[in-house]
């Protein structure tokens, strides 16, 4: 990594290293979203279980937990190459092909699909805003909007993520290096 740093220009390397921190920070403050989650779950296992008095809340506010805490994880997952990929495929590529194979991926696929999401998922968001939306999953019917939010969120963040990893495969391309190497994921 330090001789491939040493030729990438200093302006590059330098928005990788910001958004790379960006996703990082951000991906480490979502990750308590769990902790919520944990709790809404464990006391209404508890409430219904225990004292057989199920809540009206319980069903809402984990899916919005669980729903928020998966979206806005997906740029931290993007970064840290967590996202699926055929590996039987992969690992056979030199790095100019898999560079060559990503860039065009996130130029005609990843950020052309994803701005379409985020504008419509704007849409979505403003139109529940506008209208105070609320879920009629429960007696509890909390409001939608912060949650239909998220989807724009998500999109935002995975587009800023993107355009690291785009310059990421572009260095690829152009010199047969590879700027990070993303862990494997084994499930």
């Amino acid at each position: 990594m330090a001789e491939a740093t040493e030729r990438q220009p200093p302006a590059l390397l330098a928005i990788i290293r910001i958004i790379d921190g960006f996703t990082d920070r951000t991906g480490t403050i979502i990750s308590w979203l769990s902790v919520p989650l944990v709790l809404a779950v464990a006391y209404e296992v508890s409430s219904r279980y225990l004292f057989n008095a199920p809540t009206i809340w319980a069903y809402d506010a984990t899916y919005m937990l669980y729903g928020s805490l998966f979206m806005l994880g997906a740029a931290y997952a993007l970064h840290k190459g967590a996202h699926i990929r055929t590996d039987f495929f992969w690992e056979k590529f030199s790095i100019r092909r898999k560079g060559l194979i990503d860039t065009i991926s996130y130029i005609v696929f990843f950020f052309p699909s994803l701005i379409m999401l985020f504008l419509i998922s704007l849409n979505e968001f403003h139109y529940s805003w506008q209208i105070n939306e609320m879920s009629d999953q429960t007696p509890w019917r909390p409001v939608l909007w912060p949650f239909k939010f998220v989807v724009p969120l998500a999109c935002l963040l995975l587009l800023i993520q993107g355009v690291s990893e785009l310059i990421k495969s572009i260095y690829m391309v152009r010199t047969g290096v590879e700027l990070e190497h993303k862990e494997k994921v084994e499930i």
